[in-house]
């Protein structure tokens, strides 16, 4: 069994805040497998069914994000689930926007979020799936970004990657991180850049588009040239 916690704030105001694309993660996990209704239960919405081979809890804590620890304590007590069977979902400031990184264990990094489900599950070893929303640029400005709702020039990027996160989910469960990694940003960002560059020459110049090398300068005479040639120099000596 897995429980797959996104992270957020309950109620409508905070629906499309950056704070909650855990939240958004866990609603397209839900819709994308068709898990059962949310229904209140260890002080959040929970749906449950099959991915796969795996039995899955998906769990909203409906407590803010400061005391999301509650919620993930109550529902890992009661399936009696190691830390380890554990993904929490959630919204990562120094991550640029739309990218994404995978690890288990580590430390909060300052996340209330994490700093309370540290606090109640007393052991750090869960997996982390942390979702790129950018930074302010001011430490001042973190809080009111990131309660702030992503901006429609987002929308693009995030539809693809919560799509993207739902699907490739049972790499998680195998314990391939980086492939669900790769996959996710395959899907949100295309081949790598690499793998489309033009070849440039020396100067940093694109070289010309379906262009042929020039063919080397040949150090014999033209052989058409040097039959006549010959011929005129018999003839010559012929004469003498």
């Amino acid at each position: 069994m897995r429980l797959v916690v996104g992270l957020g704030n309950p109620g409508p105001k905070h629906r499309n805040n950056r704070h909650n694309i855990g939240f958004m993660a866990a609603d397209e996990i839900v819709r994308r497998h068709g898990l059962s209704a949310p229904r209140a239960k260890f002080q959040g919405d929970v749906s449950e069914g099959q991915i796969g081979d795996e039995r899955v809890i998906v769990l909203k804590p409906a407590t803010f994000m400061n005391e999301s620890g509650r919620a993930v304590g109550d529902a890992v007590r009661f399936y009696k689930l190691a830390p380890a069977d554990v993904i929490v979902i959630y919204d990562e400031i120094d991550l640029v926007a739309a990218k994404l990184k995978v690890k288990q264990g580590g430390g909060n990094a300052g996340h209330n979020g994490l700093r309370s489900i540290d606090a109640h599950l007393g052991d750090k070893n869960y997996w982390r799936v942390r979702l790129g929303v950018g930074h302010p640029g001011d430490k001042a400005q973190v809080k009111n970004y990131v309660l702030g709702d992503f901006a429609r020039a987002d929308q693009d990027w995030l539809t693809r990657e919560l799509d993207a996160v739902a699907i490739e989910l049972p790499a998680l469960f195998e314990g391939r991180a980086s492939d669900f990694m790769s996959r996710v940003a395959m899907a949100v960002h295309g081949a790598a850049q690499g793998d489309t560059q033009k070849e440039t020459t020396p100067a940093g110049k694109a070289a010309a588009p379906n262009s042929a090398a020039a063919p080397a300068a040949s150090s014999e005479p033209d052989t058409a040239m040097g039959n006549a040639l010959s011929r005129a120099m018999n003839r010559l000596r012929g004469r003498d």
